[in-house]
């Protein structure tokens, strides 16, 4: 299979260049290693070598002999390394020594010293439809940020093409596969997290058929302001299995270390109203196909079940946008208040500027959409910070133009970085 550009490589060389070792983080089977190969000189997988552990013993300098930069895969397998790259990094007195991957962070109590003013971090997730060809990037998430978007418009695509993509998911190895097998290789991943890496990254034998409960009710839970004590009662209902708080506690910090939730903050900006505004995050799969083979679903299940779909296309949607917005120097949070007024994304620079979006499968709730990011925009208090730059509704299927009011409209298979 030949190798797909992505998105975080100008990323990567531009912290290569400043820095001498860069962090690249993501969950397992995203295409690190990949795209860190297209970089580097030589590698060293340390999951994969039997002596790594012997010289980690003895002489762990030998590893970071090779030429540079030198690639150390899944370096978490042995923590210490983090330790002899740094001082490695300060001996040599270069740019571009190592690119260090890893699938999971280690154990908080592994003890490894800041690599600040040494280590770069870049965080990659499954692919966009950008990167998978799916998408034209006619909208380029860069002009909405700026307020500078020509006229445009693209024809939309069907509800059965957008859920075939849901159910494969960004994964580089399934790269051109249908959505059959993609739905068996994607539940074989959740079998291999609930029996093997929910227990290798913790140290901790986990039950399978607890950790498989809590991944059920996660996705059945995806895009929404979920409280633990919820999961804890729809495991108990749904699942007809017992998982205390502290226990989901513990499962969620071990998911959140192999990087297979995205946590997505809450926007907090200055507003007219004294309503006030909710502080949790929301929860997302790192890739919304892992939601859907957790719950054994298939296509036309999600064509039974709109709403639910509805949801998942949510936390597509805002999958893309994470990684767009990093391309921009930019985060992405959610808003909602008191009064009930929501927004599903907002996204902004560290200058402060921003752009704000309702993310809507279907073209039948537009209208309502856009009063809701008109009454968002309202409600910004212009003299205490700057109004939105863009109003955008994403949407699944339906035609990508901007509406007489301003607001465009913007079919995920339009939108780019």
């Amino acid at each position: 299979m030949s190798y797909v550009s992505r998105i975080l490589e100008g990323d990567l060389a531009d912290k290569l260049a400043a820095s001498g070792a860069v962090l690249i983080k993501g969950p397992k089977s995203c295409g690190k290693t990949a795209t860190a190969k297209q970089f580097a000189k030589s590698v060293l997988e340390m999951d994969r070598n039997p002596q790594v552990p012997m010289i980690m013993a003895t002489n762990p300098q030998l590893l970071l002999a090779g030429e540079t930069p030198r690639l150390i895969d899944e370096w978490q397998v042995e923590p210490g390394i983090w330790n002899n790259v740094r001082h490695e990094v300060d001996d040599r007195k270069l740019k571009g020594q190592f690119i260090l991957t890893g699938s999971a962070n280690p154990n908080d109590d592994v003890k490894m010293h800041s690599g600040s003013g040494r280590f770069t971090v870049i965080h990659m997730d499954t692919m966009t439809w950008q990167e998978l060809g799916y998408a034209t990037g006619l909208v380029r998430l860069s002009d909405l940020l700026h307020g500078q978007v020509a006229d445009f418009f693209q024809d939309g695509i069907s509800l059965d093409i957008v859920i075939e993509r849901m159910i494969i998911g960004g994964w580089p190895t399934l790269l051109g596969e249908n959505a059959k097998n993609a739905l068996k290789l994607n539940s074989g991943y959740v079998d291999l997290l609930c029996e093997v890496d929910m227990g290798r990254v913790s140290g901790v034998k986990r039950d399978p058929v607890k950790v498989r409960s809590l991944l059920r009710s996660l996705a059945r839970n995806t895009a929404t302001l979920v409280e633990n004590k919820t999961l804890e009662q729809d495991v108990k209902t749904f699942e007809r299995n017992e998982l205390s708080r502290n226990t989901i506690t513990e499962y969620l910090d071990a998911l959140s270390r192999l990087m297979i939730l995205y946590e997505q903050p809450a926007f907090n900006p200055h507003i007219r109203a004294a309503a006030s505004l909710r502080k949790a995050p929301k929860r997302h799969f790192c890739d919304p196909s892992l939601a859907v083979a957790a719950l054994g679903l298939d296509h036309e299940a999600l064509l039974q079940d709109l709403q639910y779909t509805g949801f998942l296309f949510e936390t597509l949607a805002v999958h893309e946008l994470r990684v767009y917005a990093k391309a921009n120097d930019a985060d992405i949070f959610y808003y909602q208040d008191s009064y009930g007024l929501e927004v599903d994304a907002i996204v902004q620079k560290r200058n402060g500027d921003y752009a704000a979006f309702e993310i809507k499968l279907g073209v039948g709730h537009i209208e309502e959409a856009a009063k809701q990011l008109k009454k968002f925009e309202d409600n910004i208090d212009t003299a205490k910070m700057k109004p939105p730059k863009s109003l955008n509704i994403i949407t699944g299927t339906g035609m990508s133009y901007r509406r007489s009011d301003g607001i465009n409209v913007i079919s995920l298979a339009a939108l780019g970085h």
